[in-house]
C-alpha cells in the first residue's frame, strides 16, 4: 500500500460498483460468446485485487481500540464477500476464455432473464452520437444502463453522464428487455431478434436444468441488491429474505447438477455440461456472498457507519417509498407501471403486511401501505418517489424527507 491517504468510503462503493460491473460483463460475454469482454473482467480482477488489499490495509490502520477493531471486522466480511462475488464474475468469464461452451437453449433463456445484457453500435447520425450520456438517458428513456463502452482497440468502464459517445462506440448495457427496442431506436440500429432454441423439441433433463439456471441468475442478483439494502437501511426482515433465498439457491443447484448429470448420458457435448455447472456453481456461491453480508444484520453485529454510508453512495441507490392513498402506483400492476423503463428503477421488495415480496414480478399489484424497496440511478429517486405521492425534500445532513404531493 503506498502512503496517500485513501477514502475507504469512496473505495468501498468503488469496489461494490466494479463486482458488479465485472457480473454484469461476465454474463454478457456468455451471451455474445466474446473473449475480449472477457479478459475485461480479468483486468478488472487486478484492479480489485489491489482496491481490496488497499482497504484492508486502512481497516487495519484505523483499529485503534478494542471497539474500533469490532466495528472495522464488518467493513473487512463486506469486503471479503465483495472480492468473492468478483472472483464468481471471473469464473463465468472463463467459460468464453476457456472454450468450455454452453447448451444454445441457455443463451435464448438468458434473453428472457429479468434483467439482460446487450451491446450496441452507436451510428453516426443517430441520436446518440456526440453526446453526453447523461444528456441521452437511457435509465430514463429505455430502462437500461450503459455498463461499459469500446472504442477501438480500447475499453471504457469508468462511464459516467460526462462520457461523450462517438461514432463506431460499441455500447454494453444492462436492464429490462422491454428498453432494447427502444435503445435501438435511439441508436438508429436494425430491428434485433434475440437467439432462440430450436421449436418442436420434448423437453429434456437438460432443458430442465438451464430453466433452473436461469431462474438461479435471477435470484442470485436479487439475493445481492437485498444485501445491500439490507446494510444501507439496517433492516432485519429483508436479511432473512436473503437467507431464505441462498437456502432457495442451494437447493436449486443441487436440483440442477442431478438433471445435468442425467443429461451426461445422451449425446451431448460433455464441454456444454461443464458450461452449465460452471455457472451454477457461481450463482450459488453469489448467493453465498449475499448470505454472509446479512450476517452481520442477523447476529446483530456492530456495522460500522461507513457501510451505510458508502453502499448508499455507490453508482445504483438504494431508496424504500410508502405508497401514498391516490398516488400513480396505487392499485397499478409492475407490468402497467413499467418502473425499470422509466425512472429506471428495479424493484428489489415489496414490504407488505410484516412481510415481503422479494423480486416482485409484473402481476404484482401496488397498494396503500406496501413500501416499495428499489435500486436504481440516483437522478431517478425525484421521480420515483413522485409517483409513489411523495415530493423529495433533499436535506443537507441527514435522511431526505418524504413530504406528500400537494392536492
Amino acid at each position: 500500500m503506498d502512503d496517500r491517504p485513501r477514502n475507504l468510503r469512496a473505495m468501498l462503493a468503488e469496489a461494490k460498483d466494479t463486482s458488479e460491473l465485472m457480473v454484469d460483463l461476465a454474463y454478457a460475454s456468455v451471451y455474445f460468446n466474446d473473449p475480449d469482454m472477457a479478459e475485461e473482467v480479468d483486468e478488472l480482477e487486478a484492479q480489485m485485487s489491489e482496491m481490496v488489499h488497499d482497504m484492508r490495509a486502512v481497516c487495519v490502520l484505523a483499529a485503534r481500540s478494542p471497539r474500533e477493531a469490532e466495528g472495522m471486522s464488518s467493513v473487512l466480511q463486506v469486503v471479503s464477500a465483495i472480492e468473492r462475488i468478483a472472483n464468481d464474475a471471473v469464473d463465468i468469464s472463463r467459460i468464453v476464455t476457456r472454450r468450455l461452451g454452453i447448451p444454445q437453449q441457455l443463451v435464448a433463456d438468458l434473453s428472457d432473464a429479468e434483467e439482460v445484457s446487450h451491446r450496441v453500435l452507436v451510428r453516426e447520425g443517430s441520436h446518440m452520437a456526440h453526446r453526453p450520456l447523461e444528456a441521452l438517458e437511457l435509465t430514463v428513456q429505455a430502462g437500461m444502463r450503459v455498463m461499459a463502452v469500446r472504442r477501438g482497440g480500447r475499453w471504457i468502464t469508468d462511464v459516467d453522464g460526462d462520457t461523450v459517445l462517438v461514432p463506431d462506440d460499441v455500447l454494453f448495457l444492462r436492464g429490462s428487455p422491454e428498453g432494447i427496442t427502444r435503445l435501438r431506436e435511439l441508436a438508429a440500429a436494425p430491428v434485433w431478434e434475440p437467439p432462440r432454441a430450436a421449436d418442436g423439441k420434448d423437453l429434456t433433463d437438460l432443458d430442465r436444468a438451464v430453466d433452473v439456471l436461469v431462474e438461479m441468475k435471477n435470484l442470485s442478483e436479487a439475493a445481492v441488491g437485498l444485501a445491500y439494502s439490507a446494510l444501507v437501511l439496517a433492516d432485519r426482515g429483508l436479511a432473512a429474505e436473503v437467507r431464505h433465498l441462498e437456502d432457495r439457491l442451494d437447493e436449486m443447484k443441487n436440483q440442477l447438477e442431478l438433471w445435468v448429470l442425467r443429461s451426461a448420458g445422451s449425446d451431448l457435448d460433455p464441454s456444454e455440461l461443464l458450461g452449465v455447472l460452471q455457472l451454477a456453481q457461481a450463482a450459488e456461491d453469489i448467493g453465498d456472498q449475499a448470505q454472509a453480508m446479512v450476517w452481520l444484520i442477523e447476529e446483530e453485529e456492530e456495522l460500522h457507519p461507513i457501510l451505510g454510508i458508502a453502499l448508499g453512495e455507490a453508482d445504483e441507490v438504494v431508496v424504500r417509498y410508502p405508497v401514498a392513498a391516490g398516488s400513480a402506483v396505487d392499485g397499478s400492476t409492475l407490468s402497467d407501471l413499467q418502473l425499470n423503463i422509466e425512472p429506471g428503477f428495479t424493484v428489489l421488495a415489496v414490504r407488505r403486511g410484516g412481510g415481503y415480496v422479494y423480486r416482485p414480478r409484473g402481476p404484482v399489484v401496488l397498494a396503500v401501505g406496501d413500501e416499495i424497496i428499489a435500486s436504481g440511478p440516483d437522478e431517478g429517486r425525484v421521480l420515483l418517489a413522485r409517483l409513489c405521492g411523495w415530493d423529495l425534500v433533499e436535506e443537507e445532513e441527514g435522511e431526505d424527507e418524504l413530504v406528500p404531493v400537494a392536492g
